[in-house]
């Protein structure tokens, strides 16, 4: 999360260790996900008479939310624009302040830039924070895949050093974990909504043109015809060269996997997705030695889904990190 804050609105905003401004900005974006994540039980969805009351509040925290990123959207656009013929001079800049150079050109309105920042860190904070649990807890659930990935680190990067985005090529079983635990866990369980473009007939059914379509990507990631090798298992391996599933890639090309959906509709930043969440667990992995807390077993781990913003985990994960590299490489890490 500090690092798409980072590169969308500045080391200010990043919250913790930073500024007051920033720590609050934090937490606003905590509550806009926690109130996004809680729409599903809003009664007013399911009773629509009801919705005009409002008995659960939803509306006037969604509104007080609104009114907090609104504030804070527009402190950072003002501070962007000041500093926007600077970065135009030494070509540098976070991107919303380069972002905002083109905009003369683009003709995009105020209110479109903030849309555009607030979807930037609504699409790349959360949905990758929540991947990288749910791959810790699969992880812990199955020692020998954190020994396999550890091993892998060993060789690859040593115990001098801390992993860089140069190694993640020659790390193919790490990238793997990725992958199956997006293939077990997507984020975004139906992805984007589609309308037939003209009648179809499918499994049977009628399709008539203009029919939204909504696409279960948790259920084909699932599916034995798709996956005949255990396919409700975590097994990082499949995708490992000489496995059924090797070739198959999170790009959209393969309608097998699609946690970054596909087509148009694709997410734009898959790729620097992939980086930020391949390095990120990678240095869980080879900085700290993972255990579940005294007494708990692997299979007591709970993986219970909760369906909000992203599909999160109902419990939280609880482990135990202890360092295993040279103490002076943990200097400043925060």
């Amino acid at each position: 999360m500090r690092n798409i804050l980072r590169m969308a609105v500045g080391d200010k905003w990043l919250g913790i260790y930073t500024s007051e401004e920033g720590e609050a900005f934090r937490r606003t974006l905590d509550e806009a996900f926690a109130v996004t994540s809680g729409l599903r039980n809003n009664i007013g969805e399911w009773v629509p008479w009801l919705g005009r009351l409002d008995v659960q509040s939803f509306t006037r925290r969604m509104m007080r939310v609104h009114e907090k990123l609104d504030r804070f959207s527009s402190q950072i656009l003002d501070e962007h624009e000041t500093d926007r013929r600077r970065c135009a001079r030494d070509g540098g800049g976070e991107f919303t302040a380069t972002r905002l150079e083109e905009e003369m050109e683009a003709r995009l309105t105020r209110g479109g830039a903030k849309a555009f920042i607030l979807d930037i860190i609504a699409g790349g904070t959360e949905t990758g924070a929540t991947t990288m649990e749910w791959a810790m807890a699969e992880l812990l659930r199955r020692p020998d895949a954190i020994a396999a990935t550890t091993a892998e680190l060993g060789r690859v990067v040593g115990r001098g050093r801390w992993v860089t985005e140069r190694d993640l090529p020659a790390l193919p079983y790490l990238d793997a974990v990725l992958k199956e635990t997006m293939r077990l866990h997507p984020v975004a369980p139906l992805l984007a909504p589609r309308h037939a473009r003209e009648d179809r007939v499918v499994a049977g059914y009628d399709i008539p043109t203009g029919t939204r379509v909504l696409v279960n990507a948790w259920a084909v990631a699932r599916d034995p015809a798709s996956w005949p090798d255990a396919p409700e298992a975590f097994r990082p391996e499949r995708f490992l060269a000489g496995d059924a599933a090797e070739d198959v890639d999170v790009r959209g090309a393969h309608f097998e996997l699609l946690p970054f959906d596909v087509g148009r509709r694709m997410c734009p930043a898959y790729n620097l997705a992939m980086k930020e969440m391949a390095a990120a667990l990678a240095n869980l992995l080879h900085g700290f030695t993972w255990r579940l807390p005294d007494g708990v077993a692997p299979e007591d781990v709970s993986m219970e889904e909760f369906f909000g913003l992203a599909m999160s985990r109902k419990v939280p994960l609880v482990a135990i990190a202890e360092p295993r590299l040279p103490e002076h490489l943990y200097a400043g890490v925060d």
